[in-house]
């Protein structure tokens, strides 16, 4: 729990990758809370400009902005070429400190690839509830 207050206070940036146009998907539910916690969140979706007001990327390398947390909203089976995308940018950019699958999206093949990185990696976790249960004042 410490760890994740540690990421949560220090991670200003949550990128989103595969950010829902569908208001009510946890896809774009949970951006739009973090949003609302004034976190800076960059929606990654080829297939819009924009998603809740904010100007839509379609992919890693279309970013400018520093990225501090990746939230990944993608099948499983897409996990590895999202953490091998992640990783190239890490080595252009330097950032990408954590990268984080969704509840119910897991991958050992992307997590080994992200830790061999030195990327903290969390999978099968639902960023919105891991938050709340370090701040229950913010749900």
């Amino acid at each position: 729990m410490k760890s994740l207050r540690k990421i949560f206070e220090k991670s200003k940036t949550i990128a989103v990758y595969g950010m829902s146009k569908n208001p009510d998907k946890p896809a774009q539910l949970v951006p739009a809370y973090f949003v609302a916690q004034d976190y800076n969140v960059i929606p990654i979706n080829p297939s819009a400009k924009e998603i809740i007001g904010l100007k839509c990327h379609k992919n890693l390398s279309d970013v400018s902005e520093r990225i501090d947390i990746l939230d990944v909203f993608r099948p499983s089976e897409e996990a590895v070429d999202v953490v091998k995308e992640a990783i190239e940018r890490r080595k252009l950019k330097g950032d990408i400190d954590v990268i984080w699958l969704q509840e119910g999206i897991v991958s050992d093949t992307a997590r080994e690839l992200a830790e061999k990185e030195g990327i903290v990696f969390i999978q099968d976790k639902c960023l919105y509830k891991e938050y709340v249960k370090v701040f229950p004042e913010r749900d």
